[in-house]
């Protein structure tokens, strides 16, 4: 034995080198039926997986153009990143952008911008950016509620998004006076750091759902009166991922956490089917959201992506026939977002978010409805050009879920289905996520929705508006790469908007309902003490 191991300690480094791919060599030629190209060119065939698998960071961070990704190029990312951070988000030197492309956007600023009177509350606070419509006043909902915010969380789960992902945007919300949609995963306590949330649910009707996986109004009711936080409840028909497909949480990922939030058994696969078993077709749905909101007495809203336009047609009759139905109304875009998807559905199924709101908001403009229903946009709206086409097409709200999940760290690595994701946000891996720092990441949270609003402001400052609600379908013009070169809006998508009741944003200031424990004192001495510290970027 001793002379095995003094002739082993004999062998240099680089015999063992030798040996080690001696070894991977044979394995490749008589062992491997699986892999041709480390078959056939043992040991440097397995260059070839190790490059493919290092790939798209080859590109990201090497290859690509700072224009060239998707679905959010360096650029996009960079500014979302520095707006976080609270640091210089400005460039110089002009666009780097193709501004003649197809689907340009360019905003039509007035000859004469608006002008800053001293009793405007951005005057002091250049954040401040409520939303311009009272959600359910319509209705006559008992708790109607107006976002102290225009820009807010998407719905994403717990289980989805980490423990501290959720944290840091439920405190960067509070601090930002936005809300926080749940996502269909149920109230968490990690959803319970002082923001506004909006209780979101789909066909697996997690935490509100009895023993046979069904919907339970007891369970709502009562999760809503422990809760005075849930501002608004939304039921979600499809999202722009995955538009009519349900899914399976797999048991393996349910943890006595998620049993006790979900409401679903421990240890076994849970169903969620494609279609809602508590309503049956458009009259049913429209029964069930008044069912809902009389029970809570909260504004009641769906949630879709959009593609055949008939059962929008029907909805809208329905709504008018009875004077009822959903107090606000949320378009997805089929964009997709941080659901995982089949590249199929992802690719392919459901319109992208400018055509699908244009052809919804159309419907309803066209029954009259416009008025009594908030209209609200989701699908990469999370930067203010793009915000104030929204705006300029009939939405009265923006959610942002990526653009969110880059606010706290997310860097674009698109692991987000493999519960590998390296900065701790998609994952439930408690390694990965002890590097997401909670109190640092709602930091930053806040100061991208903040300096997000304050943008969007200026934006429409700078078009003579007060609020982003004035915009109109001729105050954006988009690239259309015809012989006609652009045209508005209006002209694009054939019909105008209805224009918003509006008094000024003093009038928004002071609202019964407004949202976010927003107190507008507190808020001027914060901006304040930050215009002291040079916190607040010009």
């Amino acid at each position: 034995m001793n002379e095995v191991l003094s002739f082993l300690g004999q062998i240099p480094w680089w015999g063992w080198v030798l040996i080690f791919l001696l070894i991977v060599a044979i394995r490749d030629i008589f062992f491997n039926k699986y892999h041709a190209i480390s078959h056939n060119f043992p040991i440097i065939g397995h260059i070839r997986y190790m490059l493919e698998s290092i790939g798209p960071e080859l590109r990201q961070y090497i290859v690509a153009n700072n224009r060239e990704e998707l679905p959010f190029n360096r650029i996009e990312r960079s500014w979302i990143y520095a707006s976080a951070k609270n640091e210089n988000n400005y460039k110089g030197f002009g666009t780097d952008r193709d501004i003649f492309k197809p689907n340009y956007i360019f905003i039509n600023n007035s000859l004469l911008p608006f002008k800053l009177e001293k009793d405007n509350p951005n005057y002091k606070n250049p954040y401040f950016l409520p939303c311009a419509k009272l959600m359910g006043s319509y209705n006559k909902r008992a708790r109607p509620y107006r976002p102290a915010s225009v820009i807010n969380v998407s719905a994403m789960s717990f289980g989805s998004l980490s423990a501290r992902a959720v944290t840091a945007l439920n405190k960067g919300c509070a601090m930002a006076y936005c809300y926080q949609n749940t996502g269909e995963g149920g109230l968490s306590p990690y959803h319970k750091q002082g923001a506004d949330v909006i209780f979101h649910f789909g066909t697996g009707y997690f935490g509100i759902r009895d023993d046979e996986g069904n919907f339970s109004m007891e369970k709502l009711v009562k999760l809503v009166n422990e809760n005075p936080q849930v501002r608004a409840i939304e039921i979600k028909l499809s999202q722009g991922a995955k538009p009519g497909k349900g899914g399976v949480l797999p048991g393996a990922k349910i943890t006595q956490e998620i049993s006790d939030i979900r409401h679903v058994p421990l240890g076994k696969d849970v169903l969620s089917p494609p279609v809602h078993t508590a309503f049956t077709g458009i009259k049913g749905l429209v029964e069930f959201v008044e069912n809902i909101a009389k029970a809570t007495g909260l504004p009641v809203g769906i949630k879709s992506a959009v593609g055949r336009m008939n059962e929008w047609n029907e909805l809208a009759k329905v709504m008018q026939e009875t004077n009822s139905g959903p107090d606000f109304i949320t378009i997805d875009g089929g964009e997709g977002g941080t659901g995982a998807a089949p590249p199929s559905f992802a690719d392919h199924v459901s319109l992208p978010w400018i055509f699908g709101f244009a052809e919804v908001y159309k419907v309803f403009k066209k029954h009259d409805l416009c008025d009594r229903i908030v209209f609200i946009g989701s699908g990469k709206l999370g930067f203010p050009a793009a915000a104030a086409m929204a705006f300029s097409m009939g939405a009265d709200l923006i959610n942002v879920a990526r653009e969110a999940m880059m606010s706290i760290g997310c860097i674009q690595a698109q692991l987000c289905h493999t519960n590998r994701c390296p900065t701790g946000i998609t994952t439930q891996n408690k390694w990965l996520q002890r590097g997401l720092n909670v109190d640092d990441k709602s930091v930053r949270a806040h100061f991208y929705f903040k300096n997000f609003r304050k943008e969007l402001i200026e934006m429409t400052h700078a078009c003579g508006y007060e609020h982003p609600c004035q915009f109109t379908m001729d105050d954006v013009d988009l690239a259309v790469g015809d012989k006609n070169l652009i045209k508005t809006l209006a002209q694009s998508f054939m019909y105008h908007k209805c224009p918003v009741p509006f008094e000024s944003m003093k009038e928004l200031s002071t609202s019964e309902h407004l949202g976010g424990n927003y107190h507008e004192k507190e808020a001027r001495k914060e901006v304040k003490s930050m215009k002291k510290e040079n916190l607040v970027r010009y």
